[in-house]
């Protein structure tokens, strides 16, 4: 049975008072719920994470990072190492975001780098593909999710693929407003599925989770959670009010 999971992506949003506010909200929420079966994981920006470590319940949430370095460690001023994510008890770190992607440049050579020193140091990955509205109007969307799992994921061996959560995130609903139809999230939720198949055999592929990324909010999670294939979201602007995010986790 694969995990069903709900990650809040804060990304460059909260100051570190507000994040250990938004974070204990969170803990005290969820201390009034039964969650059976959902993994809830919030991935908070580098310099919230030994804090938030400390104040949540590590047997209903785990946090995660945004980012991390290709890099060991080293002369990378401003650069934040896999092993110093693990140090503050992160258990996941999200690699791929199309924003990486777009404004920072990080190419899938540059992904495979960071992935395998995530998975050096015990991080278990969630690997953001996705295409943009360009490329979905062009119908070239399977063509450019393949490739990226084929440049990003496909070296990785049976036991390491098993480390790696995917979330698709269609670039061209993210922060827009707009949302990919129900039925447009399981055609491609499926289509990775089969992907992953015909690389690792369907035993593999049908333990990976795969989330969708994409303004996933409440109104339109219990729809979008109840396809197949679609295991949960990466969740943005509704990750930083705690009652929207535990809406979103109760949607399963």
């Amino acid at each position: 049975m694969r995990k069903k999971i709900v990650a809040g992506n804060w990304k460059m949003n909260k100051n570190l008072e507000e994040g250990i506010k938004l974070a204990s909200e969170i803990n005290e929420l969820i201390k009034t719920h039964t969650f059976e079966g959902v993994k809830i994981i919030i991935g908070a920006p580098f310099i919230h994470l030994s804090d938030v470590n400390k104040i949540i319940d590590k047997n209903k949430i785990s946090i995660s990072a945004q980012n991390c370095a290709k890099e060991t460690s080293g002369a990378y001023t401003g650069e934040i190492s896999a092993e110093m994510i693990h140090s503050c008890g992160c258990e996941y770190v999200i690699l791929g975001h199309s924003e990486r992607r777009s404004y920072y440049g990080e190419t899938s050579a540059i992904l495979v780098e960071k992935i395998a020193r995530a998975l050096e140091n015990n991080l278990n990955v969630i690997f953001c593909i996705g295409e943009i509205l360009e490329e979905r109007e062009n119908a070239k969307h399977f063509e450019v999710i393949k490739k990226q799992l084929e440049d990003g994921l496909f070296h990785l061996d049976n036991n390491a693929i098993a480390k790696i959560t995917i979330a698709y995130e269609p670039v061209w609903a993210i922060g827009t407003g707009k949302t990919a139809s129900s039925e447009q999230a399981q055609e491609m939720h499926a289509f990775i599925r089969k992907t992953l198949s015909e690389k690792y055999g369907n035993e593999i592929a049908n333990e990976i989770s795969i989330l969708y990324g994409g303004s996933c909010k409440p109104s339109n999670a219990k729809e979008l959670f109840a396809n197949k294939d679609v295991d949960g979201g990466l969740i943005g602007g509704a990750s930083l009010k705690a009652e929207e995010f535990i809406a979103l986790v109760k949607s399963f």
